[in-house]
């Protein structure tokens, strides 16, 4: 693993320094000692694997930078700081920051964090390199056989989106098959060149014309457009409360920590922690949960 540590604090750049590399973790590509300093075209020109920044720096501080780099970046992102501030917290999750590391520095959180994260990374390139394959042998196979092969990868893109519908607890609900379906249908969108996650309504339609064939009667569509909203919305609010409870079973799970900031805002988690707990109770949680965001993570998840 390549790692790059962002801190302004030498005394920090050097005791992370000495960790990754006494333990055998990686190689140190570089160190800076501010958030300007970093780019996306660095990361990418350096082959950075791990970034480790801190959140507060003079010039540009660590959230700034994270939002600069985060579209662009493949590698993972750790904070580190003494500040716990749950907001910026939050943000940095939002954001695509995987893990937190608080100052003073612990060699046994940091070894532990590295090794989790890098194992991560490992498991998603083992992936990636599985899909390029898949990929690959799709091409090969496409000038011979063009039916069969949107068949198999629109099977591939449902199996792995059921994988990741069950890790979050909502494969037996009834709106998996409507998630499902839209998941088809962005692949489909995206093979005609279309990269952008359509309006909400326009998916509906589609999974009610892909149900019932496009001689359907506008009263059946409308009828059937809202049910499938309300069947989503329940999923949503399933796999909301499973990731929620993983958090508060164990902080660290790992798919409490991959899932939680990826799929859904971190306000709507934390409500959800709070009333699982008994400590509050939101009755406008269902109508703020963000369905468009769920349904882009899931189509990203099940791409790989």
């Amino acid at each position: 693993m390549k790692f790059l540590i962002v801190d302004d604090s030498a005394t920090i750049r050097v005791m992370l320094s000495n960790i990754i590399e006494e333990e055998g973790l990686g190689t140190i590509v570089g160190e800076v000692g501010d958030g300007s300093e970093v780019y996306s075209d660095i990361l990418a020109n350096q082959g950075i694997d791990i970034l480790l920044i801190d959140l507060l720096m003079p010039n540009r501080d660590g959230i700034e930078t994270v939002r600069e780099i985060s579209p662009s970046f493949q590698g993972k992102i750790i904070m580190i700081s003494q500040v716990e501030t749950k907001d910026m917290i939050g943000e940095a999750y939002a954001l695509g920051v995987d893990h937190y590391i608080t100052k003073p520095i612990n060699r046994l959180e940091v070894v532990s964090i590295l090794k989790k994260v890098s194992n991560h990374l490992r498991m998603e390139k083992s992936l990636n390199d599985i899909q390029r394959s898949l990929n690959f042998l799709s091409n090969q196979r496409q000038m011979q056989e063009p039916k069969k092969l949107f068949s198999t990868h629109q099977n591939v893109i449902v199996s792995s989106g059921k994988n990741t519908l069950f890790e979050l607890g909502i494969i037996g609900e009834s709106g998996n098959k409507d998630l499902l379906d839209i998941l088809t249908i962005l692949d489909q969108f995206e093979k005609d060149g279309i990269r952008e996650i359509p309006p909400l309504k326009e998916l509906y339609e589609k999974v009610i014309e892909k149900r019932y064939g496009a001689s359907a009667s506008p009263e059946v569509i409308k009828k059937e457009i809202k049910a499938a909203e309300q069947r989503i919305r329940r999923a949503i609010h399933q796999a909301i409360e499973h990731v929620a409870s993983l958090g508060l079973t164990d902080y660290t799970n790992p798919k409490f920590e991959n899932y939680s900031s990826r799929f859904f805002d971190y306000s709507q988690i934390r409500i959800k922690m709070l009333e699982l707990e008994g400590k509050k109770r939101d009755d406008n949680y269902h109508s703020r949960i963000n369905i468009k965001k769920f349904i882009q993570a899931l189509y990203m998840e099940a791409k790989g």
